[in-house]
């Protein structure tokens, strides 16, 4: 096939995410298929038909206690002043509990409720009432009742009640088979070395893992090259042996995007763009008569755009309602800038500060994983709002635990990998509790402090007059506030620099004379202010260093810019170099503390928190890292 005739789509639709999703379903006609399976292997299944009770449970009338099956009405006499004695065989028989009820007794009298005179006779002091401690025939269900109606989705106890009715083989909706198709020229196995320009093909297993999960059955293709005819005949075997149809990749306007053509050839494109961020390049379509879902390749577009339009199809099949997360109204950290037109899916970090929910964005950009992973839930700005402002509330999906989130220690600041070290030892000691991070650079943890926006900031702000490290911060930006700064590490700053120091950097004034590719942290962190000191004390300006606006949030993030850049340089903690495998200059030595209310410092959490920082397990920990020292037996710094 020649590939030439596949001409680069430029431009996506903005179709709104409803209209493209309402289409599909409309032209979804896959007709239901049923299929008979064991009761005890139906945990999850959809129930395809309503279901009957064989039989009765109890079949028999069954004593609900240990003690005497007696006739109620000869006990009518006995009475404290006049006790009535009964023989065994005559007058009463002897039961236990879920024993038949022999006729022609009618009642059951609790064991403890009785006196033996000898092997043959009791006394008792009470009457019975008919039927009293005796389950009819039928208590729990009765034969030819409807146990469930078609579209259950069957739970562990269902199953019992289908056992003890007898039901062995029921009759389920045929699970609808997803095929996955991966595609892309740069894609390989997981298990396969690495090089420049390939990336690991893992989407696939996350959709498969999806598709489980909203009961479908996936079967996930091998990697498929971008080649229009390898596509084409995938796409019509899929279409012959699987109900949905998702290709991953090929779906934007790249130059070896061919699956929309190659839809448009074989079957009909209804879509090629929806209005949303991100996974706007979607594509759906049909193929003899079976849906397909082209799904972008970056995985969170590919994620979202998988429950937008997979998870109804398959609902839909099985005859289930679409699963609704709980939702939280959050009063917003950050503002949030949103284009009017498209729908913003925004992933949040939640925590729970004096008595409300605090939420902040994680990195939009479709590519990074982890923002997904890392999520507690999902703000949908609407098409025609353009954002919203810090403070204001907003309503957020939740991915977990409502309680879970209740129960996290919010931390924001200046970032710092022993920061994930703390939260795992906290939720060793606290399997309910974990610390969530947002990494905004020291300046803004503070104001996150000041704000209510979090329990914990961490920060390194170096005074250029006192040359004292964070106290003055504290007192100028939180006065009024009653907070507590708490020293929690020695860490060492310094240049992070290629393998080797090709460049013989030692100095700030070596990264202006040798132009090294400087890459620095955003504003307001304390790493930057630090490089700005030295900056001035060397009476240079920022306008004369390379890449002096390239920001990053993280210390990693800035190793792994200057990883596999001869001429790069970045300022950053020594256990970021050591783990990305760079050389590591020392600059500095630098106080690296935490600030916080003082009533969540004396708080159960708080004390928890200092209890876990000071303990020999976290401390060993962190000296394993290398370039930290806890600091020993602190004591909050004084602020007056």
């Amino acid at each position: 096939m020649d590939q030439k005739r596949y001409k680069r789509k430029i431009y996506l639709e903005d179709k709104p995410r409803s209209e493209a999703k309402r289409e599909i379903l409309e032209a979804f006609t896959l007709p239901l298929e049923i299929e008979m399976i064991p009761t005890s292997d139906a945990l999850g299944r959809v129930t395809a038909e309503p279901i009957f009770a064989n039989v009765s449970m109890p079949h028999y009338h069954a004593s609900a206690m240990d003690g005497i099956a007696v006739i109620a009405e000869k006990t009518y006499t006995a009475h404290e002043q006049n006790p009535l004695q009964l023989k065994l065989g005559i007058d009463f028989a002897i039961v236990d509990t879920g024993n038949a009820i022999p006729a022609p007794f009618n009642a059951v009298i609790m064991i403890e409720h009785v006196d033996m005179i000898d092997e043959e006779t009791i006394e008792i002091i009470e009457p019975a009432t008919p039927w009293q401690h005796i389950r009819p025939i039928g208590e729990d269900i009765v034969q030819e009742e409807m146990l469930f109606p078609q579209g259950h989705i069957l739970r562990p106890a269902d199953l019992g009640v289908l056992l003890a009715s007898q039901q062995l083989q029921i009759p389920v909706v045929k699970k609808p088979v997803v095929a996955i198709i991966p595609t892309g020229n740069e894609l390989i196995e997981a298990d396969s070395e690495l090089s420049s320009g390939k990336i690991i093909e893992f989407n696939g297993t996350v959709f498969a893992n999806f598709i489980k999960e909203w009961g479908g059955e996936p079967r996930l293709h091998r990697i498929v090259k971008d080649d229009p005819e390898k596509i084409r005949s995938v796409l019509l075997e899929a279409a012959d042996n699987s109900d949905i149809i998702v290709i991953n990749a090929g779906s934007s306007a790249g130059s070896k995007d061919y699956t929309v053509h190659i839809i448009g050839e074989i079957g009909t494109v209804f879509t090629h763009g929806v209005a949303a961020r991100p996974g706007k390049p979607v594509i759906l379509g049909k193929i003899n008569e079976k849906i397909v879902v082209g799904v972008p390749g970056y995985p969170v577009s590919a994620f979202l755009a998988l429950e937008w339009f997979v998870r109804p199809l398959i609902c839909r099949y099985l005859q289930i309602p679409e699963p609704k997360r709980q939702t939280v109204t959050v009063k917003l950290g950050r503002r949030i800038v949103s284009g009017m037109g498209a729908e913003d899916f925004v992933r949040m970090n939640i925590g729970y500060v004096n008595g409300q929910f605090v939420a902040n964005p994680l990195t939009r950009a479709a590519g990074v994983t982890m923002s997904y992973v890392r999520a507690d839930g999902l703000l949908v700005v609407p098409a025609s709002v353009s954002g919203y402002e810090q403070g204001e509330f907003a309503e957020v999906e939740l991915f977990r635990p409502l309680e879970e989130i209740k129960n996290a220690i919010m931390f924001s600041g200046s970032h710092d990998l022993t920061i994930d070290l703390l939260s795992s030892q906290l939720k060793r000691v606290r399997a309910d509790m974990k610390i969530v991070s947002s990494h905004v650079g020291s300046m803004a943890g503070i104001m996150a402090i000041r704000k209510g926006e979090a329990h914990v900031a961490g920060i390194h702000l170096l005074d250029p007059k006192t040359k004292q490290y964070n106290i003055s911060y504290v007192k100028k930006i939180l006065a009024g506030l009653d907070v507590i700064l708490y020293p929690f590490l020695k860490r060492k700053q310094g240049w992070i620099l290629a393998k080797g120091n090709p460049l013989g950097i030692e100095t700030v004034t070596d990264i202006f004379e040798k132009k090294a590719s400087f890459v620095n942290r955003q504003k307001g962190a304390g790493t930057r202010i630090l490089f700005d000191i030295l900056l001035e004390e060397n009476g240079i300006s920022s306008e004369e260093i390379t890449g002096y606006d390239r920001e990053m949030f993280s210390h990693l993030a800035v190793a792994a810019e200057v990883n596999g850049d001869s001429h790069g340089a970045g300022l950053g903690i020594y256990p970021a170099a050591k783990a990305m495998n760079l050389d590591f200059v020392p600059v500095a030595d630098e106080e690296y503390d935490l600030v916080m209310t003082r009533s969540f410092y004396e708080s159960e959490s708080g004390k928890l928190l200092i209890d876990i920082i000071q303990s020999p397990n976290f401390k060993q920990q962190v000296e394993k890292i290398g370039g930290y020292e806890v600091v020993e037996k602190a004591e909050p710094k004084k602020l007056v």
